[in-house]
């Protein structure tokens, strides 16, 4: 059953009893219930977990201004710190391993460890701007000669299908998001992390984990799942219980 955290607008779904050990930070556009058979599966072995809904997301209403991983970083950290003394495990697949890459190198006192999964923790080397059409058309409008509805057309048309999907606040969120590297916090991280992979990842290729191993100075691993995409929760919830179940 979800329950409420932090000032009451994040929402989260606890597994398992006793203190928490593990929170679940979800990818970009998917919810805490991705987690739910390795959360059950972790209970069985005696770790209680707690799986959020990031704001804007699942039950979580969107947050009041717009901002990055950095931002959405201390907007859960109320509800991390209301669910005891820690450390926990973070666990993030995709947008959520970037929350807590900047959980553990801000608040090293709340984080025991961190499996990250698909995360894009560095901007690729070799990412495009927007397409010419769109920049004109965003020009266009800058100087009064393009309506609203002729940008949100090129939007549409032009924008990834999580920016076609994203609305509001949202939509400025994961631009700031697409937007960040996280070559600081990497360096600053102190504890083990594991970067779990699938090698079908189209989104965020394996090698964007091999880049950031590069920068930790701490104990790490990459390990890789053949035959899994970007939703590693979903598609290999087993794997990642097991790997998460491995810490304790």
């Amino acid at each position: 059953m979800l329950r409420a955290y932090g000032d009451g607008t994040l929402f989260g779904e606890p597994y398992g009893t006793g203190p928490v050990q593990v929170v679940w930070l979800h990818g970009w556009a998917r919810r805490g219930q991705d987690f739910a058979v390795a959360a059950k599966a972790l209970s069985e072995r005696g770790v209680a977990s707690v799986a959020l809904d990031l704001p804007g997301f699942g039950a979580s209403p969107p947050p009041a201004g717009a901002g990055g991983a950095r931002h959405y970083a201390e907007l859960v950290l109320p509800a991390i710190r209301e669910m005891g003394d820690g450390p926990f495990v973070l666990v993030g697949p995709s947008f959520g391993g970037t929350l807590a890459c900047v959980l553990a190198a801000n608040h090293p006192d709340l984080v025991r460890a961190l499996v990250l999964t698909g995360a894009p923790l560095l901007r690729s080397p070799s990412s495009k701007s927007s397409p010419l059409a769109f920049r004109v058309t965003r020009w266009f409008h800058a100087h009064g000669l393009a309506s609203d509805a002729r940008v949100e057309a090129a939007r549409q048309k032009y924008g990834s299908s999580d920016y076609r999907r994203a609305n509001g606040v949202l939509r400025d969120v994961l631009v700031m998001s697409v937007n960040e590297s996280y070559e600081e916090e990497l360096r600053k991280i102190d504890v083990p992390v594991t970067l779990l992979w699938g090698e079908e990842d189209r989104e965020v290729p394996v090698d964007v984990a091999r880049r950031a191993s590069a920068l930790l100075t701490t104990t790490h691993t990459i390990q890789s799942l053949q035959g899994v995409g970007h939703l590693v929760p979903s598609d290999a919830p087993g794997e990642l219980a097991n790997v998460v179940g491995a810490l304790f």
